[in-house]
């Protein structure tokens, strides 16, 4: 019958009607606890509630110091494979000196930033999901509107500032780790002394080159916390449900990263 062969696209369209007016809700709630947070620390002295300094260090705390190691590790890593994946290529062009070029770019402008964007996203980001989930099941938001605690100054800006200063902070470690341990590999491969890698580093190097990883990594911290806030508060269900938005939030926070890096790097490579 007609309606039969029909109503399987019918769904179909549905699915993807919902899925796309959901997303839409979704960024027009980001977008407001962004303007929201952004009220709240400019005005919040007028208004009696002014962001207290204590649970933003606590935050960056929880960001960045204690995702040192990790990000660390990776840098270090991420350097010495570029190095080496650089290394392998030239050689074929008997141009392995060149490395130093494709390294020092590669770390500052894209890797650096990318990498550690994607490890907060799956360390911080998942917290901030996780904690607000809970706190929305226990009613712990509520007992905060009731208390006349504004729960967007005293939970999102916090988070929203100490991502903003932390994580440019991590790029910039990303950044001088990675090079360190790739400027170590090249000197034992190539024989290069690593005061001749630094210098050439150095001069290849533009502050545009390092903030163009700056201004990623800025964009990534709104990012990773507008996204990890909003999971959180769309929270249903019990322990299932903080569970499913913790895990939304380290899919939908990675995936936006990815995106803006793509689109970023093609913005910034034109002209």
């Amino acid at each position: 019958m007609p309606g039969n062969s029909n109503s399987a696209p019918g769904r179909t369209a549905a699915q993807v009607g919902r899925a796309t007016f959901g997303g839409l809700a979704a960024v027009g709630f980001g977008a407001s606890l962004l303007w929201d947070s952004a009220c709240w620390l400019v005005m919040g002295r007028r208004r009696g509630q002014s962001v207290r300094i204590q649970p933003i260090f606590a935050e960056m705390m929880e960001i960045g110091i204690r995702a040192l190691p990790i990000v660390t590790m990776l840098s270090v890593t991420i350097g010495i494979m570029l190095a080496i994946q650089g290394i392998y290529q030239l050689s074929r062009f008997g141009a392995e000196s060149q490395v130093v070029i494709g390294v020092a770019f590669g770390m500052t402008r894209e890797f650096a930033p990318l990498i550690t964007g994607i490890l907060v996203a799956g360390r911080s980001g998942s917290a901030l999901a996780a904690r607000l989930g809970t706190m929305t099941i226990n009613q712990e938001i509520d007992a905060l509107q009731v208390m006349g605690v504004n729960s967007i100054r005293f939970l999102v800006v916090p988070s929203l500032v100490a991502m903003l200063v932390i994580l440019p902070a991590l790029v910039i470690w990303a950044d001088v780790i990675s090079l360190l341990g790739a400027g170590l590999f090249i000197s034992a491969e190539l024989g290069m002394s690593l005061g001749t890698y630094i210098d050439q580093t150095l001069a290849l190097l533009s502050y545009e080159d390092v903030f163009n990883g700056l201004q990623k990594s800025a964009i990534f911290a709104v990012l990773i916390t507008v996204i990890g806030i909003a999971d959180g508060a769309s929270v249903e269900g019990g322990a299932e449900g903080v569970g499913r938005v913790t895990t939304n939030a380290v899919v939908h926070g990675i995936t936006a990263i990815v995106l803006v890096d793509m689109i970023f790097a093609f913005a910034t490579t034109r002209g």
